[in-house]
């Protein structure tokens, strides 16, 4: 969580726009939720009772709904897209105004390479966070909520039976990202090793060329980039398993819920468009859940 406070910290200043997102996303994720819940009357009042006063209303209202989902997601996306790159421009203000306070010892020990990388590759990592972390996770809490809504309302016995199996989730999520977070940190310093690397034999290329260094040079920048390599293929081998245990998990989930929920369909203790409005949501329910693990692993 303490991370999590940290970018907090980095958005205060522009909160009127952050505000503004929160409450895009709030109606994107009530949105969301109403999808799942036109289901019983689509196939209910639709397709079982061939209601045709539903037929024409409720295309009226997908279409409107939709319409009114994507006003609300491009507010969303600007408004924080504002406050990450500006929150950006202001750390990398700040990190060249702490430089320039620095004594001259500290620039004699430390390589540029190793600065410049600090305030340009370091602090776009950071971005991501700021524009979608923070972002993801307003608006997948206020989806979750949502759709939990939906799925109580429509069979609270079922719903109990689906939370059961999704908090396992939190556990891969916790142990992923304390092994990415190791990695992380390797990657960035090995990229400042690359970056005062690549400053100091291209500002000293009068040297390398005096003393016919060339082949040296090659082979100490091929080994200083698979070394990243490595580090950076580990990173994607712990972000590779991690989707596919996650989607395990739901797969568990939804397939107990199938069994159940159909048996309940087959005795008539639940109509087939409840039953489907109660699955949409679940299965739409799973996305922002697995998204929690994705922006873990950012952050």
């Amino acid at each position: 969580m303490s991370h999590y406070r940290r970018l907090l910290d980095l958005v205060r200043p522009y909160w009127g726009k952050l505000v503004s997102a929160m409450v895009c996303m709030v109606f994107v994720s009530l949105f969301t939720s109403a999808q799942a819940f036109l289901v019983k009357p689509a196939l209910d009042d639709v397709f079982l009772k061939k209601d045709e006063k539903m037929l024409f209303l409720l295309p009226l209202g997908i279409l409107l709904l939709f319409l009114l989902k994507g006003v609300f997601a491009y507010g969303q996306l600007y408004f924080m897209s504002f406050v990450g790159l500006r929150v950006i421009a202001d750390i990398r203000e700040k990190l060249y105004g702490h430089l320039q306070t620095l004594s001259l010892s500290f620039f004699t020990k430390t390589p540029t390479g190793v600065l410049i990388s600090r305030i340009t590759n370091d602090v776009n990592l950071i971005q991501a966070s700021v524009s979608n972390a923070i972002t993801g996770i307003i608006k997948d809490i206020f989806t979750i909520l949502g759709l939990t809504g939906v799925v109580f309302y429509r069979n609270w016995k079922l719903a109990i039976i689906a939370f059961i199996v999704f908090p396992l989730a939190i556990i891969p999520i916790k142990e992923f990202g304390k092994r990415l977070r190791k990695f992380s940190r390797r990657r960035q310093k090995q990229m400042g090793f690359i970056t005062a690397f690549l400053h100091e034999t291209i500002t000293g290329n009068r040297i390398v060329k005096a003393f016919n260094m060339e082949e040296y040079e090659k082979a100490r920048f091929a080994e200083e980039i698979n070394r990243f390599f490595k580090i950076a293929l580990k990173q994607v081998r712990i972000r590779a398993i991690s989707h596919p245990m996650m989607e395990l998990l739901g797969g568990i989930a939804i397939a107990v819920l199938i069994w159940v929920g159909g048996y309940s369909v087959i005795r008539e203790e639940f109509s087939p468009g409840a039953f489907f409005s109660f699955m949409t949501a679940l299965i739409m329910m799973y996305a922002p859940i697995r998204e929690f693990g994705r922006m873990n692993l950012d952050i």
